[in-house]
């Protein structure tokens, strides 16, 4: 087994370790108070090519594997970004794989090469009020008319909508019948933005800043029927081929996050005097930096072998649950470390002056996105110890 990374891999890293240093810690404290979107982070790493890894050569990409995004993701996270880059990063590449995995030849053509580039991102419009982890509940409907859909309903925390000009819309194109199963008759639909029938209202939140989290409203949108991504009815099944990819992203912007965490308070614990002793020669904040540090750089491995599995073998029972296992061993011990980080500074690690009150608040989205803990643990009790399904 061998974990040296290949020339290619590394200039990837050191290309954004570089990125990440120039929109450091300070970068993103300015646009967390301001409630700023990070246009000019996200427009730097779509031009140097961040967002078109996976995508093929003939539009645009570097065609590379999940192994490459996990890289990159985690170095954006590390270098002094925290939380920011991992959902930036992971709102442009989304709508990469769907369109990659499941478009047409002339949805490719038209989406992929400014997607690529980072000139179009794509917003997910999956969850409802009632359909959250529950995704199969969701009630928003298309009716056909003709060669055209008409689409009503509501979404609920969508995510940076304001900011993207395509949106992925998932409604149902059958209603529920009681015998069926609740997956079929749910469709994906690619919306071109802005749309006069699809309104949006911000929800106050805890954490992340710099990208709004929305309410959405959708009256009678029309759409004609070659907005459709994949087979009609078949969309739920078409949105498992992200589902891995997802998780295993949110692990690497985890660990890159508590790595910087514990890389910060480390520095702090060496300087800090207390007692004509730097705090960090005693093992009350000794040891649980570094018991923190260890379940990181494990957590990191099991991402590395989800990474594996996935580039070989997408479809394959072990590589769902090492990207289960993954995302949730590495968003626990991220936010153990974020903690464990923040404590170190004592009261001033409340104070935004050293960042580490914000990335404590950013880890505990990753324990809700894309799937919740609780969820990853359902899938691993069922699907890789055998045990009768718990929900």
């Amino acid at each position: 087994m061998d974990f040296d990374l290949s020339l290619e891999q590394q200039m990837m890293v050191d290309t954004a370790e570089q990125i990440s240093a120039r929109f450091g810690p300070e970068y993103w404290r300015e646009k967390d108070e301001e409630g700023a979107y990070p246009a000019d982070f996200i427009a730097e790493i779509g031009a140097q090519g961040f967002f078109g890894l996976p995508v093929p050569t003939a539009y645009g990409g570097m065609g590379l594997g999940l192994t490459e995004l996990t890289l990159a993701m985690e170095a954006l996270c590390r270098g002094g970004g925290g939380g920011g880059p991992a959902l930036g990063y992971l709102f442009g590449l989304l709508g990469n794989l769907s369109i990659l995995h499941h478009g047409n030849d002339e949805q490719k053509s038209r989406y992929l090469p400014d997607m690529a580039s980072g000139a179009k991102i794509c917003a997910f419009a999956l969850s409802e009020p009632d359909a959250g982890t529950n995704s199969l509940n969701i009630t928003t409907f298309a009716r056909r008319e003709g060669d055209e859909f008409v689409i009503s309903g509501g979404k609920w925390f969508i995510t940076n909508i304001e900011n993207s000009s395509l949106l992925l819309l998932v409604a149902r194109t059958e209603k529920l019948v009681e015998g069926k199963s609740k997956a079929a008759g749910i469709s994906l639909f690619l919306v071109d933005l802005p749309q006069a029938a699809i309104t949006y209202t911000p929800i106050p939140k805890h954490g992340f800043n710099y990208y709004k989290s929305n309410t959405v409203f959708i009256e009678e949108l029309r759409v004609h029927q070659s907005c459709l991504l994949g087979q009609e009815g078949r969309g739920f099944y078409s949105l498992l081929a992200t589902l891995n990819p997802e998780r295993v992203l949110i692990a690497a912007g985890a660990v890159g996050t508590a790595r910087l965490a514990l890389s910060q308070a480390v520095e702090y614990a060496k300087e800090r005097k207390v007692f004509d002793a730097p705090i960090g020669s005693h093992q009350g904040v000794q040891h649980p930096l570094a018991a923190a540090h260890a379940k990181v750089e494990a957590a990191w491995l099991t991402v590395l072998k989800a990474v594996t599995l996935n580039d070989r073998d997408s479809t394959s029972k072990e590589a769902g649950a090492f990207a289960n296992m993954a995302k949730f061993v590495a968003v626990e011990a991220c936010i153990e470390a974020c903690y464990h980080a923040m404590q170190t500074y004592g009261g001033a690690g409340y104070a935004r002056e050293y960042h580490q009150e914000r990335w404590w608040r950013e880890a505990q989205l990753f324990r809700l996105a894309p799937i919740t803990q609780q969820m990853t643990l359902n899938y691993i009790g069922q699907h890789v110890l055998g045990l009768p399904k718990s929900y």
